[in-house]
């Protein structure tokens, strides 16, 4: 009960951020806040069992729930259109779950690569947590549910190295929102074609990352 309560005074500390400008941290703690959302709703959608109560923290509410909202649908979009991408990460990695190592290096070599050429955009940002998702579900699936809390604090680490300064930029992650306003189906929006344009990076790393022990 003591750690359900202080799951949901950080859920509202992460909230009231939205209404100001967010410092670093405070992005920091929206990106692993959106991606324990996102890794648990692929968990759900592929039907395993998770039994580690201390990382399901509560959904997020108010603009908070907005975004993973958005985030999820995205996601579903890009999913959807390459499937065989988002799953099955660690046997096209050709990676053991056994070490924390292994599956930190892993992740942050797919994420580099991801967003190694050209600016970044939302597409890439959708894609960095499809993998992480992907990643965790293998891991769960595999016995190895604690490596779903080593993923989470990756992929913070990586968005305080790399994405914090942009995110600033565009004022937070609410921006996200701006993705879907156009609901024509028969249209392409912004973050879907840049998206598309870094699936050549992503693949290499799926096919080529090299590491020293796996």
């Amino acid at each position: 009960m003591e750690m359900l309560r202080r799951s949901s005074v950080f859920a509202a500390e992460v909230m009231e951020v939205f209404d100001r400008s967010p410092t670093d941290k405070e992005l920091v703690s929206q990106a692993k806040a959106l991606c324990r959302d996102y890794i648990n709703s692929r968990l759900i959608r592929a039907g395993v069992s998770w039994s580690k109560p201390e990382y399901n923290t509560p959904v997020p509410g108010g603009k908070l729930a907005e975004v993973s909202a958005i985030l999820l649908r995205l996601g579903d979009e890009l999913e959807y259109i390459r499937p065989n991408v988002y799953r099955n990460i660690a046997r096209q990695l050709n990676i053991s779950l056994h070490s924390e190592t292994v599956v930190t290096d892993a992740f942050l070599a797919v994420a580099a690569q991801i967003f190694t050429a050209g600016s970044i955009t939302w597409g890439k940002v959708v894609s960095l947590y499809a993998v992480a998702a992907g990643l965790a579900v293998d891991c769960v699936r595999h016995a190895q549910p604690a490596m779903v809390h080593t993923i989470v604090d990756c992929l913070g680490e990586f968005v305080r190295k790399t994405l914090v300064t942009w995110l600033k930029r565009r004022g937070g992650w609410a921006d996200i929102t701006k993705c879907v306003v156009n609901t024509d189906p028969s249209l392409r929006s912004h973050w879907l074609v840049a998206a598309v344009c870094s699936f050549g990076h992503f693949l290499k790393a799926i096919f080529f990352v090299l590491l020293p022990e796996r």
